[in-house]
């Protein structure tokens, strides 16, 4: 199965009067559920889609307290989270404090073996 993408027009941002170009945009072709997800992996393997939900939950609960604790937090060939801080500089090192700190973001890094996975995805063009 090839995913989707559909034809948009954007301005140039260095240049509002050059004419408009227009680019292919990927287009989702849904949402899929934990619920959903849970059922594929039983599917193709021989943990139930309960077993499996109560799995990712718990993922869901722990990796954030562990990002918390400074972890980067690995999971093989899908990739990486870690977290990353948007801040604001002080004049001297020694007014520097957490209330430099203005924002908090989770971060993903997708693994060699993902990227390459979804490298040679199929495209075509959405009717």
């Amino acid at each position: 199965m090839s995913a989707k993408y559909n034809v948009v027009s954007r301005v140039n941002p260095r240049d509002l009067t050059a004419p408009r170009k227009f680019y292919p945009s990927y287009k989702s072709s849904g949402r899929i559920t934990m619920r959903q997800l849970s059922k594929r992996i039983a599917q193709v393997s021989t943990v139930s889609p309960g077993d499996t939900a109560a799995v990712i939950e718990t993922l869901l609960e722990i990796i954030p307290q562990l990002l918390e604790d400074g972890n980067i937090v690995e999971l093989g060939a899908l990739g990486s989270f870690r977290l990353a801080i948007k801040t604001e500089g002080s004049a001297t090192e020694a007014e520097v404090s957490v209330n430099n700190i203005i924002k908090v973001t989770p971060r993903f890094t997708p693994s060699r073996e993902l990227k390459e996975a979804v490298a040679n995805a199929r495209f075509e063009k959405d009717a």
